[in-house]
């Protein structure tokens, strides 16, 4: 079995019926979709080719999600991230929760600190309803663009990140993005490139954040978990071993780049049906 614990619907030009054949010949067997709620000036026009939506409702609205999960019940777990800034957002989980069977509250990418005052009770009330977080984070790197921003950077850093797992030890948090993953590495790369190369230097801010903070994941989606799991492959091994009951597979499109990195490493097939399928079960049984 294996479980895709980040996508998005109709992304990357993929509607339901194309979404569907690419998980059946990447044998995917559930996927955990996601939405992307966040104001029009928080996202980039530059990735309109991509998402769904431009309006209130998201770059990637809810409704699209629950449409998907409703057409396919056993094949998608269905997420959901209102933005906590606003004012009724626990009410809007609350309800999606209760109504139509929300088990994740992902994905949060946002221009706002990752320990807000708002977002750590939605944090606290997703720990009491038990779903996980999904966060991005990114860096603010110069864009060569000066309209409508310069920058588009998510979640305040990986610091910010580090506050809010530990004011909420009852809510399982998953770090994913350049910004997270950059840190995989001791070095100073995360806040000059999106994607560092080179061998991973020791005391890594990720694995320093493992070992003090049990309710904390790795979501290895994009090109960012990709990059961080390739760069240094015999570290990984060692990497992916230690920590494997907090290691998640997981896409952010729709190739098996990760799953052919994984099994290139040489891993027990027991750690592989961990990090597969079994983590994810543990977190959304």
């Amino acid at each position: 079995m294996i479980i895709d614990a980040h996508n998005h619907p109709d992304w990357h030009g993929h509607d339901f019926d194309r979404f569907i054949a690419n998980m059946d010949k990447n044998d995917i067997d559930v996927t955990w979709i996601l939405s992307w709620e966040a104001p029009k000036d928080e996202y980039s026009p530059d990735t309109t080719p991509v998402i769904p939506d431009r309006t209130e409702d998201g770059p990637i609205s809810f409704r699209r999600c629950l449409d998907y999960e409703k057409r396919a019940p056993d094949r998608f777990v269905l997420g959901y991230a209102p933005d906590p800034r606003q004012a009724d957002a626990i009410d809007r989980l609350s309800f999606a929760i209760e109504t139509y069977g929300v088990k994740v509250y992902g994905e949060l990418k946002l221009r706002m600190m990752l320990d807000n005052p708002d977002a750590i009770r939605m944090y606290r009330f997703c720990g009491l309803k038990g779903l996980p977080v999904i966060v991005h984070i990114d860096y603010e790197f110069d864009t060569g663009s000066s309209y409508p921003r310069p920058n588009w950077w998510y979640g305040g850093g990986i610091d910010a990140f580090e506050r809010a797992i530990a004011k909420c030890p009852e809510t399982n948090f998953l770090g994913h993005a350049p910004g997270f993953w950059a840190h995989i590495s001791g070095d100073d790369q995360y806040d000059k490139t999106p994607y560092p190369t080179g061998k991973v230097l020791p005391d890594g801010k990720i694995i320093k954040l493992l070992e003090r903070y049990p309710n904390l994941y790795c979501d290895i989606s994009a090109g960012s978990g990709y990059n961080a799991l390739s760069r240094d492959i015999e570290f990984t091994k060692g990497f992916l071993l230690e920590f494997q009951d907090r290691i998640l597979y997981a896409r952010d499109y729709f190739d098996s780049r990760h799953r052919k990195l994984l099994e290139s490493i040489g891993l027990p097939r027991n750690v592989l049906e961990k990090i597969y399928y079994k983590n994810a079960q543990k977190l959304v049984p």
